[in-house]
């Protein structure tokens, strides 16, 4: 990677992730306040809703904001294109989310969610108007001024939460607390990002970046149904108390891998659509960064496993006890993400947003089919399920990634092997020291968290793992 590149990644990398882990640090603490105060079936309402408002995201952004991120020569006139397409899908969905309010609580047998719903659909107007602001802040990998953003956000809204928590409002502390994090960041990007919309609208820009998105549109779409699926038939099938230990320990697992995913994903992607017609270097820059990625994610998710019940114990109450069994199986399937990640980027990078089509149609049906098999053995074997389709998933996802630039399945499981073991030793050493040795909650955390950082960094630098020393070099460079 030359120099430049390197410099604009790692900077870029650095306020991403201080935005990603400094907001969800704050989220994270406002979550295990308001989780002390609120019940299971408070949180299970909320993730009823969850499909609901993730699809509408979704149709709102229609791909645009990669199809904008990708595109070299883009102009005003495509911003603002984006940016009124946007609006008008958000009220167009929120009108319909308020009509339909009534369905989906008759859907759940849940009467709440009526007004619930008509309250939270908010969200969706107040996202599609940071669309644009957000895709041209992170085409000049201007981290920074969206981390301030968030960072106000989280603070203002957790702060809203917890009062409404605290006297009484029960679920919709939630509500309201999602509802002012959203219009916080959506104000503070305006005032920002210094850019405002032009008057004017052209039907050639929507179509050239359609053509792109659309297709990133579809994947997407299908990828949050999908993602969401559980939480509907958890919802429907389940109780509103079972869906709300899904819900939280999805949050624990989702906390580390999605997060720091998504940080090299959002980085890189801008970063490398400009080497984008260099396959070597594009190959090079991608063993990187899986290696690096895997390193930090694989020992995180398998320490969250061995330490899911003192940490349940420490975080929440006795209460929430079965969140630590599902997130010690989630564990399992979350670690893969970061890699997921990576190779489906590397699609949207060399402009094969048809392969990313593909790709996504497959692993649903497969979803579909496992869960299909799993559902009418309870909660638990659905969560085992969800491994299995995880490592299914890999082997599709590194296919195109192969053929595209030669780094398929077998090259890129010899690089992750070395981090894969040493995280699953670390992981089983820690929680044979937390279960077999009697000791108070907080003192197992603290125990093994410890145990688990000297392990495996000792056992890393011990046999000089160029990822270690990769990192090591970032952080003594910054």
């Amino acid at each position: 990677m030359a120099e430049s590149l390197k410099n604009k990644t790692v900077k870029g990398t650095i306020w991403s992730t201080l935005e990603r882990f400094s907001v969800q640090g704050i989220q994270f603490i406002v979550m295990i306040i308001m989780a002390r105060i609120l019940t299971p079936e408070d949180y299970g309402l909320i993730g009823m809703l969850a499909i609901f408002i993730a699809v509408s995201q979704s149709l709102i952004d229609s791909g645009f904001s990669q199809a904008l991120i990708r595109k070299q020569d883009r102009s005003e006139i495509d911003n603002s294109t984006v940016f009124y397409f946007n609006i008008g899908v958000g009220i167009i969905l929120y009108l319909i989310l308020f009509i339909c309010a009534p369905l989906i609580a008759s859907f759940y047998n849940e009467p709440q969610l009526t007004p619930i719903t008509r309250v939270i659909g908010l969200s969706l107007v107040f996202n599609s108007l940071a669309v644009v602001q957000r895709a041209l802040l992170t085409v000049r990998l201007d981290f920074k001024t969206q981390a301030k953003a968030t960072f106000v956000g989280a603070i203002l809204s957790g702060t809203i939460g917890i009062t409404m928590a605290y006297t009484g409002f029960g679920v919709w502390a939630i509500v309201w607390q999602q509802i002012s994090n959203l219009a916080t960041v959506t104000i503070m990007l305006w005032v920002l990002s210094h850019w405002k919309p032009i008057w004017a609208y052209s039907w050639k820009s929507f179509r050239d970046l359609f053509n792109f998105g659309s297709k990133l549109l579809a994947s997407g779409l299908l990828n949050t149904v999908f993602n969401n699926i559980y939480l509907i038939v958890i919802g429907k099938f389940f109780s509103a108390s079972n869906l709300g230990y899904y819900t939280r320990a999805h949050q624990f697992t989702d906390f580390a891998s999605s997060n720091i995913s998504g940080i090299f994903q959002r980085v890189t992607y801008p970063v490398l659509s400009t080497i984008q017609d260099d396959d070597a270097r594009l190959a090079d820059v991608y063993r990187r960064l899986l290696k690096t990625s895997a390193f930090i994610v694989f020992p995180l998710m398998m320490g969250m496993a061995a330490l899911a019940k003192p940490m349940i114990l420490s975080f929440l109450t006795r209460e929430w006890l079965f969140s630590a069994v599902l997130i010690q199986i989630l564990c399992f399937s979350q670690m893969w993400f970061p890699v997921h990640a990576i190779n489906l980027n590397l699609l949207q990078v060399k402009g094969r947003s048809d392969l990313f089509l593909k790709l996504e149609i497959i692993k649903k049906i497969i979803t579909v089919i496992i869960l299909c098999i799993t559902l009418p053995l309870g909660l638990i074997p659905m969560c085992i399920g969800m491994i299995i389709n995880s490592l299914i998933a890999l082997v599709i996802n590194t296919h195109y990634t192969g053929k595209l630039i030669s780094l398929g399945f077998s090259r890129q499981m010899k690089d992750l092997l070395p981090t894969l073991s040493l995280s699953l030793a670390t992981g089983a050493i820690v929680y044979a020291t937390v279960t077999y040795i009697p000791m108070e909650s907080w003192l197992a955390l603290s125990i093994g968290v410890i145990e688990g950082i000297l392990l495996y960094a000792g056992v890393a630098k011990l046999f000089r793992l160029s990822e270690f020393t990769e990192i090591l070099m970032i952080l003594k460079r910054k």
